[in-house]
């Protein structure tokens, strides 16, 4: 079939052509957004789950919604390395200029970004990486302590402020949350509870791996009061089969109730799989309907595209020893496993292992559903280490 027209969309937070069994989790965020608005109290709503699961797409889809309301939005991604100040100013100074247009709120957009002006100078020395453009001379005492836990709570206060004038609400959108340190996060829960006390319309719509709520936690005890953690896994098959076979019959293509199973199984329901497999499988179909053999044609090169691109740039991150970590991980099977468990396969002391494994925590590799245990992070992982360390060389 014409590749031309292949309407799947397999990629790095690539919108897919049917975003299939989100809607509880879209309405779930519009009622928060829409309560906060309205002047009533809402959770902030942080969504985990492993790689491929699309909670960067679905963020983005939560965004657009959120505009297409009117809500004011903040889009940051929090990739490693970079500072939440830095990522985060230059986002609210563009929120804070549009919510200066409104008559209502004019005054009071400016002073926030007065207070913008005053958090990036004072907290550079601190972190050199903040550059923002300064539309309007600091306010003396306004966010500029240098300290960013009092500093951010002033901010998000008056910004807050401004939201209300303009009679909307100020959403921030904040994907990767797990790579904010701990302390920056500190800094972010307590801003959130200073707005939520004062009933000013701010909401957190975040994103991360599974070890995000327990950052948090560390961050600050009363977190889990202030969040719901919506978990964002795989896809019912009911779903998955939605998500492959609509794009194709928008395109006037169908497929088989075969074929449709097969590749549920193949993925898992994963939403990123499910989009390399439909990729895969109308490229492999000659005509309409897509069948099973154009699937199992299929799998052997998705599997080969996988393995080149969303397996392999995390495998070439990590150091040799990290590689074997994980090599013993999928010796033993998906997961989760016991430390010891793994140690055992690596002929090793379980405390000789921990700063590897607190590096490949840190690294988004694995994360620890409890204490003790050990799980990957990317779906299918333990396929990829077996197909890419073969064999018993790497003991």
């Amino acid at each position: 079939m014409d590749p031309i027209r292949n309407p799947y969309a397999p990629g790095a937070g690539t919108p897919p052509p049917e975003l299939a069994g989100r809607d509880e989790l879209r309405e779930i965020v519009r009622i928060a957004l829409e309560r906060v608005r309205a002047g009533r109290p809402a959770k902030s709503i942080l969504m985990i789950g492993l790689r491929g699961v699309g909670k960067t797409v679905l963020l983005d889809r939560m965004r657009d919604d959120a505009e297409a309301s009117g809500i004011s939005t903040v889009r940051v991604e929090a990739p490693e390395g970079r500072s939440l100040p830095a990522m985060l100013a230059p986002q609210l100074r563009q929120a804070l200029l549009r919510l200066s247009r409104s008559s209502r709120a004019k005054d009071m957009a400016q002073r926030a970004l007065r207070g913008l002006a005053g958090f990036a100078k004072a907290l550079k020395v601190s972190y050199q990486d903040i550059e923002v453009g300064i539309d309007f001379e600091p306010e003396p005492g306004l966010a500029d302590n240098g300290d960013l836990e009092n500093d951010l709570q002033a901010l998000l206060e008056v910004s807050g402020n401004a939201a209300k004038a303009a009679e909307t609400a100020l959403g921030l959108f904040i994907d990767e949350l797990q790579y904010v340190e701990e302390d920056q996060l500190a800094a972010l829960i307590t801003a959130l509870h200073r707005t939520s006390q004062r009933s000013l319309p701010v909401v957190l719509v975040g994103a991360g791996l599974p070890q995000l709520p327990g950052r948090m936690g560390r961050a600050k005890s009363y977190a889990e009061r202030l969040f719901d953690f919506p978990m964002v896994g795989p896809l019912s098959e009911e779903a998955a089969r939605l998500a492959i076979a609509k794009p194709a019959n928008d395109q006037g293509v169908d497929i088989t109730d075969d074929a449709l199973h097969r590749i549920f199984e193949e993925t898992h329901g994963y939403p990123y799989f499910l989009q390399e497999w439909g990729k895969h499988s109308w490229d492999a179909a000659r005509s309409s309907p897509m069948t099973l053999h154009d699937v199992e044609l299929a799998s052997t090169t998705a599997v080969a595209a996988l393995d080149e691109s969303f397996f392999r740039v995390r495998f070439d991150r990590l150091t040799p020893l990290e590689k074997r970590y994980l090599r013993a991980m999928a010796e033993l099977g998906p997961g989760p496993h016991r430390s010891g468990d793994i140690a055992w396969e690596l002929d090793r002391e379980v405390t000789s292992l921990g700063p590897t494994r607190s590096q490949l925590i840190s690294k988004g590799m694995i994360w620890s559903p409890s204490h003790g245990d050990t799980a990957f992070t990317v779906p299918l992982f333990d396929q990829y280490m077996r197909r890419i360390m073969p064999g018993n060389d790497w003991k």
